[in-house]
């Protein structure tokens, strides 16, 4: 019996040790820090357009919070375009919210809504809702913007009065692991803009603003080994067609002129 009860002892004893040394449950915040050669979204420049420049860095950054599926979250860059446009707006803010899971096995699901922030240049604030479904290392994903104002192009941008609301953005996405640091990026993307953008805003070819698609082909390398946990580094061609319609930089350069962009990451 007294052998029987110090051996239930020591097991207690161990199974508690063994439990006190299990690392502690990851933490619910995330954030992550950037450096990029030049910002593009949807395939278009972000950076100065007087004039229009290979390169231009932009820092970014950002963090969120997850917990049970649920997610808020943050994430800021450096930009040009409105600057030349409208002062006051040299950065972009972006605030969204949503809820991710799994339907079955392998395919989960994301909804959500975004909202573009520009400091100084309220006709540019964007609100978009999204839902996107993945398989494996794919996505595909719908935006679909909910406000009148669209990217200073349509609301109340320049008093034109047409609305924004009803574009469409279709984002298909896949990062294919090759090696155990090494990730193939493909991306690419369709913009179909409301009705009131395509028929009422002039663009740069003598009509009027046209639907484009956008893509990137690159490749992301941990880094980890090297310069610590959390490092990437990643370089891409991100481009989009419809060039002859978006040459609204100063020297007469596409903001959808194909570029190669690398950029250096620290996740926290």
């Amino acid at each position: 019996m007294n052998k029987s009860i110090l051996f239930l002892a020591i097991a207690s004893t161990l199974g508690t040790a063994a439990y006190a040394e299990d690392p502690p449950p990851a933490s619910p915040f995330t954030a992550n820090i950037s450096l990029t050669t030049n910002y593009k979204y949807r395939g278009q420049d972000q950076g100065s357009l007087t004039p229009t420049k290979t390169m231009r860095p932009a820092v970014q950054g950002g963090f969120d919070w997850t917990m049970n599926g649920f997610y808020v979250g943050n994430w800021n860059s450096s930009i040009g375009w409105l600057k030349d446009v409208q002062k006051g707006a040299s950065v972009e803010m972006d605030f969204y919210g949503g809820y991710r899971g799994e339907i079955v096995k392998d395919v989960g699901y994301d909804v959500g809504v975004l909202r573009y922030q520009y400091v100084g240049a309220a006709a540019a604030n964007t609100t978009e809702l999204y839902g996107s479904v993945s398989y494996g290392p794919a996505s595909l994903k719908y935006s679909h913007t909910v406000s009148e104002d669209y990217f200073g192009t349509a609301g109340a941008a320049f008093g034109s009065g047409f609305k924004g609301r009803g574009t469409g953005y279709l984002d298909l996405s896949g990062n294919f692991p090759v090696m155990d640091v090494l990730t193939i990026n493909a991306h690419v993307g369709y913009t179909r803009f409301a009705s009131d953008i395509r028929n009422n805003i002039s663009d740069t070819n003598g009509g009027t603003i046209p639907n484009y698609y956008d893509y990137k082909l690159g490749v992301t390398y941990d880094m980890s080994k090297f310069a610590g946990a959390g490092v990437t580094l990643a370089g891409a061609i991100v481009g989009a067609s419809k060039k002859d319609s978006f040459k609204f930089s100063s020297d007469g350069e596409s903001i959808n002129k194909a570029r190669f962009i690398v950029t250096l990451t620290k996740t926290l």
